[in-house]
């Protein structure tokens, strides 16, 4: 569980159901989020009383008369004031224009109530009744400029029965939704923190160095590069001697390197148990902001103190290409 939760705003235009069930999920131990803003397109909005009684900041910019674009700014300028890094999209009656979206690029979710990629846009419930499907259902997806298109992190089945209407199969979708949406909320913004995904994103980075090899080390993830007779360049270190962080491990020019980074950016270095006296550092990756540029140029400078030089000359060959 992070120290630090994720921040996330929500834009609704209505009744705020959607909203509620995210906001009272984040009052459970263990959410990996908190709800810093919840603003509209519509200042009667009934979400927003809801979000105000809960002391939960609310704000509101009537759309009607102003020019798309305009009002997208005022609503833009609100949501990043609040100090949000995710937007949760909980029935925004508004197109967004994909300028906006590209503005929250990766950071901005919405919940669909169909099997995407059946039935996109309105009317999902009757289409899905009239296709004579068995299931109808609720998704959860990243947002992009396409119509419901972004990148899908959950879905919920929910079966259609025989005398179903459109309405009576909303219903019971709409129950589903408020139980998969927080939860795909949950375990997106909260993924910087497992060491799953964290695995996932180190090794991608190493093994897109010259003959890098994945073999595990004393329990721990590592990469190597050379070949049989190859050395180590980086581990991944997930919470081991009672260390609080994941860490990357990677070479440094020696202990003293090491004492000065954990020493001037405590935020970002530590020294690993046992590693550091041999001129390893641990770079801590469960925490807010990690620059996986900077990450990626650790993996480079420790991978070029142990490949051999043949390697690197070809390596240096092609970057200048």
């Amino acid at each position: 569980m992070p120290e630090q939760k994720a921040r996330i705003a929500c834009l609704l235009s209505g009744n705020g159901t959607t909203m509620s069930a995210l906001l009272f999920q984040s009052r459970l131990p263990d959410c990996p989020y908190d709800i810093v803003l919840v603003a509209s397109n519509n200042p009667d909005a009934p979400g927003l009383k809801i979000a105000a009684a809960e002391g939960i900041a609310t704000f509101s910019h009537d759309h009607r008369g102003m020019d798309r674009r305009e009002h997208e700014k005022i609503m833009d300028a609100a949501l990043r004031k609040s100090g949000a890094e995710y937007l949760a999209l909980c029935g925004y009656m508004r197109i967004l224009t994909a300028d906006f979206v590209k503005g929250w690029e990766g950071r901005m979710v919405n919940t669909h109530p169909s099997l995407l990629p059946k039935y996109k846009g309105l009317d999902t419930h009757q289409r899905a009744i009239e296709a004579g499907e068995d299931y109808g259902g609720c998704s959860v997806h990243v947002v992009t400029p396409e119509l419901d298109g972004g990148p899908l992190l959950g879905q919920m089945p929910v079966a259609i029965l025989p005398a179903d209407t459109p309405e009576s199969l909303a219903h019971r979708v709409i129950l589903a939704e408020y139980q998969l949406y927080p939860r795909m909320v949950a375990d997106y913004v909260g993924r910087h923190y497992r060491a799953d995904w964290l695995l996932e994103k180190v090794r991608e980075l190493a093994m897109g160095l010259p003959e890098a090899e994945e073999r595990e080390s004393h329990g721990a993830p590592g990469w190597r590069s050379g070949g049989k007779s190859g050395k180590y360049f980086a581990y991944l270190s997930e919470k081991h001697h009672g260390e609080p962080h994941i860490g990357l491990l990677v070479k440094t020019g020696g202990p003293d390197e090491v004492a000065d980074l954990a020493e001037t950016a405590p935020e970002t270095y530590y020294r690993p148990a046992y590693y550091g006296a041999s001129g390893w550092v641990g770079i801590i990756l469960n925490r807010p902001g990690v620059d996986w540029d900077h990450v990626a140029e650790w993996l480079e400078r420790s991978w070029r103190s142990v490949a051999p030089k043949r390697l690197t000359k070809l390596h240096d060959a092609a970057d200048e290409f």
